[in-house]
């Protein structure tokens, strides 16, 4: 291999990875929130032992 190609490669490889790691944001997540809790809150005296 050219030693210019692999400079070339090695370059393109960094310059990629620094693009990806400083760039925008790509995540696609919603905007949720703060959710409200529906659950049950947990009882020690009713909860099922072994």
């Amino acid at each position: 291999m050219d030693i210019s190609k692999l400079i070339a490669r090695i370059t393109q490889y960094i310059t990629e990875a620094a693009m990806r790691i400083f760039g925008p944001d790509d995540d696609e997540y919603p905007s949720t929130g703060v959710q409200p809790f529906t659950g049950e809150p947990y009882n020690e005296k009713t909860a099922d032992s072994w």
